[in-house]
């Protein structure tokens, strides 16, 4: 083991992790791999977008992994009539002991669901700016932090944007991951059809790990170690973004700062305190992909997502792997 962690602590991170995918597993049939990177984002730490068509188990996923953590829960639906201070709260005057008071919004939680989020106003979008990328919100210049762990979980849909309201790049770049859920295998499927729940909120898990497990998990990523050639690969990924023709503007100093963090995290989940060229690999799509926008236009926004991907495996072909 590397001088940071000790083989204890790679073991209790492990079987953390392992105990909250086990939970989850109950609510979501099928989807490893799903469950998989949702928590590499979770364990570092990072927001997560999940996008994908209706049906597909979007909130069933944040719901499931919210109730399997002994840490607060709240769910927001996004609509177009939401205002800034229905999710961050207000300063309202308190007539008892004249003077403004503070009451806190639904942000003020642990792991928040931010239901359908591309269908509040811009406006509202932004209010989320800061919390998501200090864990603080500022109301009449001063400051409240919202505590931790925090995490938001977003879900969206990429295909019907009646109504809806394209996040923007700036908001982007505060989710750490992006995943989609697709379609479940037949045999999944048959297991769903056959249960007796329709929607997520008769979903029973009990907590698998509590809040000191999890920040105690969170801060060993941290300590994952990455050895020089791993880094310079990252960087080098990160780089040829930057010179590829069919992208608008390459990879952000934060883009490439959260493919490290990932990689550490999913190093972790792997029962390793070393992160491997695999680890990153795996996490170029998911972490980059929603970052990057095409030079020409697309007619539809699943195409673009293909596109971007594909272009992405050709840099990653390219570039030699560190020995």
């Amino acid at each position: 083991m590397s001088e940071f962690m000790t083989t204890a602590q790679v073991g209790e991170a492990r079987q953390a992790l392992d105990r909250l995918k086990a939970n989850m597993r109950l609510a979501i049939k099928g989807k490893d791999d799903v469950i998989e990177r949702t928590l590499v984002c979770f364990a570092a730490g990072g927001h997560l977008l999940i996008e994908d068509l209706p049906g597909l188990g979007k909130t069933t996923l944040a719901y499931s992994l919210a109730r399997s953590m002994d840490c607060a829960f709240t769910r927001i639906q996004f609509t177009s009539d939401l205002l800034p201070s229905d999710v961050t709260g207000v300063a309202i005057y308190d007539e008892h002991v004249k003077e403004f008071v503070f009451k806190p919004g639904p942000i003020f939680s642990n792991i928040v669901l931010a239901d359908e989020i591309n269908r509040a106003t811009p406006k509202t979008q932004s209010a989320l700016l800061e919390v998501m990328d200090r864990g603080k919100v500022t109301i009449d210049g001063e400051a409240h932090a919202v505590g931790a762990p925090f995490m938001v979980l977003a879900t969206q849909n990429p295909v019907d944007y009646e109504g809806t309201f394209p996040l923007p790049e700036s908001q982007m770049d505060r989710f750490l991951m992006r995943i989609r859920m697709g379609y479940p295998e037949a045999a999944d499927e048959l297991t769903i059809l056959r249960a007796q729940r329709m929607t997520y909120d008769s979903i029973q898990l009990n907590p698998a790990v509590t809040r000191t497990e999890v920040l105690r998990l969170q801060q060993l990523v941290t300590q994952v170690f990455l050895e020089e050639s791993v880094l310079d690969f990252i960087l080098r990924i990160v780089a040829a973004t930057r010179t590829e023709a069919e992208f608008k503007a390459g990879i952000s100093v934060r883009g490439g700062l959260a493919l490290k963090l990932a990689a550490q995290a999913r190093a972790l989940l792997q029962g390793r305190d070393f992160v491997v060229p695999e680890d990153v690999l795996e996490l170029v799509q998911p972490v980059l992909g929603h970052r990057l926008a095409l030079v020409r236009q697309t007619s539809d926004a699943l195409e673009e997502r293909t596109a971007i991907g594909a272009v992405l495996r050709r840099i990653v072909a390219s570039i030699a792997l560190p020995v």
